[in-house]
């Protein structure tokens, strides 16, 4: 096992990467200080690429911008003073991307293990300005995450109502995601992301761990992905709620995910737009909806009641996974069962999560913090503490769910705290003008949302 004392660490370290076009493999290289290269891989499906000139060098781009964001896994493990990039210096901009990236996307990271980031990371800018990308010659058609969960599948299927090609990719080897992708019926691409070993023996060794901003990394893959087939855009589903984070008293607001809110996305998708190719976008087709407005189009759906999961513990790489599809007592299925139950018939949502959380009073501690009641927001993909309580509210009005133990004590407890303008469901189901979404489409998905 190769030594690893963190407080002696001065730099961190951007080798090299690179792309076999005969394999599909990309291998990108990091250091700390003089130590040993942690490599990693990812691998592309449907290799040998055969890529003519302008797409060659987009891809190179795109690359060369995943080394920069994966690089973030290893960073984090010893946070070291200095960042050296090797080779190729990188522009000004590209440096104030990474930066805001870093900053930002470890921000729960800082948080947990009593850091502060803010003005510490500083990416060396040693190269001109970029000339601005130019056409890599990419046809129309969507390469769209999925993740398992009802806002990839709310995406996947209006982009399918509206006759938009599209194929479903995801990143790593969760069945659950395999079996949803497939239930789609559409393309399907797969694609293998392996950390380097070395990275978990470092952990092991006393490394800092935490959450990284995991859908910027995949981002930078699917941008790769699609232009090496030759598409034109990248598709996510992150709804509006996802740019507020939780408010931690005497520390501000740190969001969770913050790399699916709407700032990340605009400076992503400008930076693909202008250093990487001009006609590759990068957007949410969720970014106007609410969590709620998300999970009422989910409701107008059956085909997934029975494959989909926004259960988090499926997806750990490390720890036990749920026996079901839904642990039951996480901040993700809290949530999503709060935020279905007002638009979806009571025994179909208790069909899909095998037991009705509303009606377990030990269970009130979790839905306290997604109120925003008594604790902050969960460190979770969840919805704003207003949406919790507009759909709690709407329960409480309802003869089916009105008996249940934890919509009773809202209505006798929390309830009475809330002015009116607090409690509204009907305001959040509008549609917001902030989106990246390309003007021929957002017309007829608005349609297709009825917002």
């Amino acid at each position: 096992m190769t030594e690893f004392k963190r407080e002696s660490i001065r730099a961190f370290r951007f080798l090299d990467c690179g792309f076999d076009a005969a394999t599909g493999e990309a291998r990108l290289a990091y250091a700390f200080d003089d130590g040993p290269a942690l490599v990693e891989t990812v691998r592309f499906p449907g290799a040998p690429f055969a890529l003519d000139g302008a797409r060659a060098g987009a891809v190179q781009r795109a690359l060369r911008l995943l080394h920069l964001f994966a690089g973030i896994s290893y960073y984090k493990a010893a946070v070291p003073p200095e960042i050296r990039i090797e080779g190729e210096g990188i522009d000004a901009a590209t440096a104030a991307l990474l930066t805001s990236l870093y900053e930002n996307g470890l921000g729960e990271f800082a948080y947990r293990n009593g850091l502060s980031l803010r003005g510490r990371i500083v990416f060396p800018a040693t190269a001109a300005a970029m000339p601005a990308a130019t056409d890599a010659g990419l046809r129309r058609h969507a390469v769209v995450a999925i993740g398992g969960g009802k806002d990839s599948l709310v995406s996947i299927e209006a982009l399918r109502a509206l006759g938009i090609e599209q194929t479903v990719s995801w990143v790593g080897s969760a069945p659950l995601i395999k079996a949803c992708a497939e239930r789609t019926g559409l393309p399907t691409l797969n694609i293998t992301r392996t950390l380097s070993p070395l990275l978990f023996d470092y952990n092991k060794q006393g490394a800092l761990n935490g959450h990284i901003p995991v859908t910027a990394v995949n981002s930078a893959i699917l941008a790769v992905a699609a232009l090496l087939q030759g598409h034109d855009q990248v598709v996510f589903s992150n709804e509006r709620s996802a740019s507020y984070g939780s408010l931690i008293p005497g520390t501000g607001e740190v969001n969770h995910q913050w790399s699916k809110g709407w700032a990340f996305e605009q400076a992503f998708a400008a930076h693909l737009r202008s250093h990487v190719a001009a006609d590759l976008a990068y957007y949410s087709l969720l970014r106007p909806f609410s969590e709620l407005a998300v999970a009422r189009q989910f409701a107008r759906l059956d085909r997934y009641d029975q494959h989909f999961s926004s259960c988090n513990r499926n997806f750990h790489l490390l720890g036990e996974r749920p026996a079901q599809r839904w642990c039951g007592v996480c901040p993700k299925c809290h949530f999503v069962f709060l935020a279905l139950a007002p638009f979806m018939p009571k025994p179909r949502l208790m069909g899909i999560f095998g037991r009705n959380l509303l009606d377990e009073p030990e269970q009130a501690p979790g839905f306290d913090a997604l109120l925003e009641y008594r604790d902050h927001k969960p460190f979770e993909c969840v919805g704003e503490g207003r949406e919790s309580r507009a759909a709690l509210d709407a329960l409480a009005d309802s003869p089916a769910w009105r008996e249940d133990a934890l919509v009773k004590r809202y209505l006798r407890e929390i309830r009475p705290q809330l002015s009116p303008e607090d409690r509204g469901l009907a305001p959040l189901l509008e549609a917001s003008d902030d989106h990246g979404i390309p003007a021929g489409l957002w017309g007829p998905l608005r349609a297709h949302f009825g917002a």
